[in-house]
């Protein structure tokens, strides 16, 4: 990351696939701030509570506190007065009043680091995020590894049924692929078997 900015406000936005480690490095941003004895405050959607209601928990179980909020002007009504940094995970479930809110923090002086799924299950851009990423200062990517084959992974595989946009989940519930193994209608088993070339004298794997 380029050296941070002195005396402004700035939104950082830490963005990919489920499993590539989003939570878990806004967590290590937001403790290195609480080392350089900052004031940080933690937000979270109420509609995320797959290891906690309230906590920010990354899927390798580090966790810290965080105020639970059903909208993102929340964050305004609730925003302590001494804050100097303030984080946000799972940032496209607050929907398009994020960009606002963050950009309102910004401008007041404000460290903003937000998290977030950048596609949906189908591998669509998630609003709000396309726009947090416009006005942002600094972006990082991360990417997961690919179940399937192995290779770097940018989108969400959807296991379970269901056609809704938001449905909250984890392991069982969803999967990291690459272009190439991702299948937006679904991962019907012959989807996953077109993913996996047999190889000559070798069987297909065997689905657990």
């Amino acid at each position: 990351m380029n050296p941070l900015p002195k005396g402004i406000g700035w939104i950082e936005v830490i963005c990919g696939p489920m499993f590539s480690g989003k939570t878990e490095e806004l967590i290590r941003r937001l403790k290195r701030a609480e080392i350089a004895r900052q004031k940080v405050q933690i937000f979270k959607p109420r509609i995320d509570q797959r290891y906690a209601e309230a906590h920010v928990v990354s899927h390798s179980e580090q966790k810290l506190p965080s105020a639970p909020i059903d909208r993102a002007e929340e964050i305004l009504e609730r925003l302590d007065p001494a804050a100097q940094v303030v984080g946000v995970d799972e940032v496209q479930f607050l929907g398009p009043g994020a960009v606002r809110v963050c950009e309102q923090l910004a401008d007041r002086g404000l460290r903003v680091i937000v998290a977030g799924l950048d596609q949906d299950y189908r591998g669509v851009p998630f609003e709000p995020m396309p726009q947090l990423l416009a006005v942002a200062e600094f972006v990082t990517k991360e990417l997961a590894v690919c179940v399937v084959c192995g290779n770097p992974a940018h989108r969400s595989q959807r296991l379970a049924q269901g056609e809704q946009r938001v449905l909250v989940g984890a392991r069982g519930s969803y999967e990291a692929r690459c272009r190439a193994c991702f299948r937006p209608e679904g991962d019907a088993p012959t989807a996953r078997a077109a993913a996996e070339p047999a190889q000559p004298g070798l069987p297909l794997r065997e689905e657990p």
